[in-house]
């Protein structure tokens, strides 16, 4: 294992078929015929209005479009050091995962402490002892 592996077979391999193209470089297409074509096909640059070469109309300020959802649905990041250090991951519908963090918030537990809890519960359930 302390040889490379060879990419070809042959060690004198002959390259030089392959050799840069000659002559001028083809010229820049110009900058109307371009404009032209792009707005024939109905193509909308990237670019801000004021950097176009072209452009012939006064830019006029566009203001950021509002946000669709509000920051409230966003929960804040939760970084607690409790020993915990393995990562449980699973497809859940939104209810049952609201209902979790919902009462991990009114508990005031983290969020592995809620799942430990109702861990703990299933198994008391499932081997019939009670609360």
């Amino acid at each position: 294992m302390g040889k490379r592996a060879k990419l070809f077979e042959e060690d004198d391999l002959d390259l030089s078929e392959f050799t840069p193209k000659e002559g001028p470089q083809p010229a820049a297409p110009d900058l109307e015929k371009v404009r032209e074509v792009s707005e024939a096909a109905d193509f909308h640059s990237r670019e801000p209005k004021a950097a176009k070469p072209w452009a012939t109309k006064p830019t006029e300020a566009v203001s950021a479009p509002e946000p669709a959802e509000p920051e409230a649905t966003k929960r804040k990041p939760r970084y607690h050091r409790t020993g915990r250090t393995v990562q449980f991951n699973c497809r859940t519908t939104q209810a049952c995962s609201d209902g979790m963090y919902a009462i991990a918030d009114q508990q005031g537990w983290l969020v592995g402490e809620t799942l430990e809890r109702a861990y703990a519960a299933l198994r008391r359930e499932l081997e019939g002892k009670p609360d």
